[in-house]
């Protein structure tokens, strides 16, 4: 299978957290991201439908943790989600999440896209799996009101909110 990011979302995340100026030209005023001198490691887990297996997303996650030192893995950022069915406690992908930050990895996770309803009724409880896990820092989505301005910031409504449904933990951890 390629690397290749189908859907452009674990580009933007990396861009966001990673860029850095070409020749140093900066854009807007902006020349990198959050991070620039971070080296990034990637782990396509899903495919070109956006799919994919826990099974392949823990196998991910414990690759990242078997080779932490070697590859310089500090921060797991895992942009995917699956509607939850179980306690974090008994989730593989939360276990693995669990695993990862008891090695010493911090693991940041989205916390979804399903905040509302198409006719735009907020939905509660609706947190995906790994940001259900509390050893997970979960990140909604921010609606910037297309500003620089902070303070007209506000939550998206199409982010995913909690508590979490079955263990009804408070989540999203920040947005």
């Amino acid at each position: 299978a390629n690397a290749d990011d189908d859907h452009g979302h674990g580009t933007h995340v990396a861009g966001t957290i990673a860029a850095r100026a070409f020749n140093n030209i900066k854009v807007d005023g902006t020349d990198s991201g959050m991070a620039p001198a971070a080296h990034l490691v990637n782990f396509k887990v899903l495919d070109s439908n956006g799919l994919g297996k826990a099974a392949d997303v823990t196998e991910a996650i414990d690759f990242a943790i078997t080779f932490r030192k070697q590859l310089g893995i500090r921060v797991l950022n895992l942009s995917l989600g699956a509607a939850p069915t179980q306690s974090y406690k008994d989730d593989p992908i939360c276990l693995a999440v669990e695993r990862a930050v008891k090695a010493g990895i911090v693991v940041v996770a989205s916390a979804g896209n399903y905040g509302q309803t198409p006719e735009g009724q907020p939905v509660y409880g609706s947190v995906t799996s790994p940001g259900i896990s509390p050893y997970a820092i979960t990140v909604g989505a921010l609606r910037t009101q297309g500003t620089a301005d902070p303070s007209d910031d506000e939550v998206a409504p199409w982010s995913s909110k909690g508590p979490t449904a079955v263990d009804h933990l408070v989540k999203p951890d920040l947005v």
